[in-house]
């Protein structure tokens, strides 16, 4: 299994969205995922852009799982808090019905 370098936030952020979808962790494929440092006069943490492709069967279905109230949900995450959450721009369709998105999110170190 390859493993790829991410921080521990955007580790367990990944969990966390994957979870949402409520399907086996391979029927949505990581196709990058990049964070940045990021600090305000008081906080740090890190900017996450995520992006995802969920191939069919059922990838509308699997896909409304993961984002709907998504702005509006509650991550577990030790030590960090999803401070802001969104899915950037749009969500695609694939000509073979899979469904590629991007999220965005700011996690910030408790």
């Amino acid at each position: 299994m390859l493993k790829i370098p991410i921080s521990a936030a955007a580790s367990a952020l990944l969990r966390a969205l994957l979870g949402r979808a409520n399907v086996r962790r391979d029927r949505i494929l990581l196709i990058e995922l990049r964070s940045t440092d990021w600090q305000s006069l008081t906080l740090t943490g890190e900017r996450h852009e995520i992006s995802l492709r969920v191939p069919p069967p059922d990838a509308d279905k699997v896909t409304r799982r993961l984002v709907e109230g998504l702005e509006d949900a509650e991550f577990a995450i030790p030590g960090q808090i999803v401070a802001d959450i969104a899915v950037a721009d749009h969500i695609e369709r694939g000509p073979d019905g899979s469904v590629a998105l991007t999220i965005e999110a700011l996690t910030v170190s408790e």
